[in-house]
Formats: C-alpha cells, sequence, structure tokens
C-alpha cells in the first residue's frame, strides 16, 4: 500500500510484533511531538454536547484531512494533559482515538486507532480493576468504576491498514474508555445515578485546567 505523507513526515503504518499486535511503545516521545507540531488544539467538548452522546460515523476516506485530523487530537491532547482523546471530543463525529498512555508497569504507549472495535473477553481474562476513572469532556470529576484489567482493540491505523492494540491496567482502561466515546458513551453513563450526579456535582463546581466548548 502507499505511503501517505503527513507534513513532514511519511507515516508508514505500524510495526508489528509477532503476534501481530502493532508496536507502540518505541520513539513515543519524537512521534507524539511531530504529531503536535503539525497540529492545531483545538478546545474539549464537554458533557450535555449532542456530538458526545451519539455513535459516530466510520471514517471511509483515509487521505490528509484524517492525517490532519490525528494531528490536532494529539495536540489537543497536550493541551488538556490527557492520556487519551477521541475525535468528537474536539467535535469531530469520525471513529478516531489517539493516545499516549502508560500502563502499570510505567511503559508509555502512544498511537491512533481508526475505527475502533473493543473484542469481547473470555471469562478467564475478566479480572476487574475498580481505579478511580475521569474524562477531559467531563473536568475536574473523577469516580471509581469497574473494568477489565485487559483490552484488546481492533480497528485500522492511517493508511486504512487493519491494526490491533492490547493493554493492561491503566492502559486497558485508557483504550475501553476511548472506544465508548466513539459509540456514544462517557464513563459516567456507566455510574450509579448516585455517582453519576456526584461527578456531574464536581464538575460543576470545577474550574477546567483547558479551553472548553460551552454548552447552549
Amino acid at each position: 500500500m502507499a505511503q501517505q505523507e503527513t507534513g513532514e513526515q511519511i507515516f508508514t503504518g505500524y510495526a508489528v510484533d509477532d503476534d501481530g499486535y502493532i508496536v507502540d511503545t518505541e520513539e513515543c516521545e519524537a512521534r507524539e511531538l511531530a504529531h503536535r507540531e503539525r497540529g492545531t488544539s483545538r478546545p474539549i467538548t464537554v458533557v450535555g454536547n449532542p456530538v458526545l452522546h451519539h455513535e459516530c460515523a466510520d471514517v471511509t476516506e483515509f487521505g490528509p484531512e484524517l492525517a490532519a485530523l490525528v494531528d490536532d487530537m494529539f495536540a489537543s491532547q497536550k493541551t488538556a494533559e490527557g492520556v487519551g482523546l477521541a475525535a468528537n471530543q474536539i467535535g469531530v463525529g469520525l471513529k478516531v482515538f489517539v493516545y499516549d498512555c502508560p500502563d502499570d508497569e510505567g511503559v508509555r504507549h502512544t498511537g491512533h486507532v481508526v475505527n475502533p472495535v473493543l473484542q469481547e473477553l473470555p471469562a478467564d481474562r475478566r479480572h476487574l480493576d475498580d481505579s478511580n476513572e475521569g474524562c477531559l469532556s467531563v473536568p475536574t470529576a473523577y469516580a471509581e468504576l469497574a473494568r477489565p484489567d485487559f483490552a484488546e482493540v481492533h480497528g485500522q491505523d492511517l493508511l486504512g491498514n487493519p491494526i490491533k492494540v492490547r493493554g493492561t491496567g491503566y492502559f486497558a482502561r485508557c483504550l475501553q474508555h476511548e472506544t465508548d466515546h466513539l459509540y456514544g458513551f462517557l464513563y459516567i453513563d456507566k455510574l450509579s445515578k448516585r455517582d453519576r450526579k456526584d461527578a456531574l456535582r464536581q464538575m460543576e463546581e470545577g474550574t477546567p485546567r483547558y479551553p472548553v466548548v460551552a454548552n447552549d
């Protein structure tokens, strides 16, 4: 498949390991920096904005516009000091997310996934972790949420090549959280009514540390 030029850098597709999973732990600093230097930071949409509450559209065009979107997402993620960002969090209703996230062993993972699908786990892999979770679209709020401590996502890269990503611990939480976004769900939608109300109260009382799009 042809290479795709993205600004000053040529993206040739992800390297994969012997099991077919992408290698997203190498040259993280350089790759993240290249994306955000090409990109433009955009404000974050917050809960209540319709784009966050509907399933996003599948990406069907793999070209410069998609590459530019991914660059903007990395720039926006850095401004907001996040570890993952879905396209609808900057107002774009397409199935794309980016991440720059450590796992529980402190290993950094940096990459993007287009048209992600979260894989069902066999029962013996469903070990739940009930750590705190937050979201750039619910600024200043946190709540405990039980999620599996392993996740696997299948999708495509910027060239449309099929890819697989897997993660454990905190990174697994990130993969699940960002995939949920693209299907119209925020983490607070998985909370009890009481905990959801408390998260929204935290958001109302807090002040975001990054630009957000005010809801009408």
